[in-house]
């Protein structure tokens, strides 16, 4: 099967320790991403599981996987997702690996998040393109967070 990847990347105004932490935090996670809740085991064979929506018992979406690599301070990588939707499955298989790279940069940190295992067919162009805009929102988030840790 061939698949597709999204690569987003971005300078943030943070040192690369401190932004890579705040991938990882759960209280932080919630604040970026707009998750209502989020449990992490920061190591390699750990669990990235997220939710959102208000309801703790019947969330709008979840979204778990099994971090694979876990290189403090630098990048981390997710992969065997579960993803669940109360509005439906998704109406395609594929096998997701999210890598999430942290590198120095001379104004703080570059983020480059590369989420690689979307099909290349017309079924998977809708959640495609959706992923597109959730990671440039989600990107957004944490330059918000950012901001207001420093103001």
């Amino acid at each position: 099967m061939t698949v597709r990847k999204h690569v987003h990347e971005e300078v943030f105004p943070a040192t690369p320790e401190d932004l890579f932490r705040h991938l990882h935090t759960p209280s932080s996670i919630r604040n970026w991403w707009s998750a209502a809740r989020a449990v992490i085991v920061p190591k390699s064979g750990g669990t990235y599981a997220i939710a959102w929506g208000e309801l703790e018992d019947d969330p709008d979406y979840t979204s778990s996987a099994t971090i694979r690599d876990f290189e403090p301070g630098h990048r981390f990588v997710l992969t065997d997702y579960t993803y669940v939707s109360k509005f439906g499955d998704l109406p395609f298989e594929a096998n997701f690996v999210t890598e999430f790279l942290v590198e120095p940069h001379p104004e703080g940190a570059t983020l480059r998040v590369t989420q690689d295992g979307f099909p290349a067919g017309p079924e998977a162009d809708d959640f495609y393109a959706g992923c597109e805009t959730g990671w440039r929102d989600t990107f957004a988030g944490i330059r918000r967070f950012l901001e207001d840790l420093s103001s």
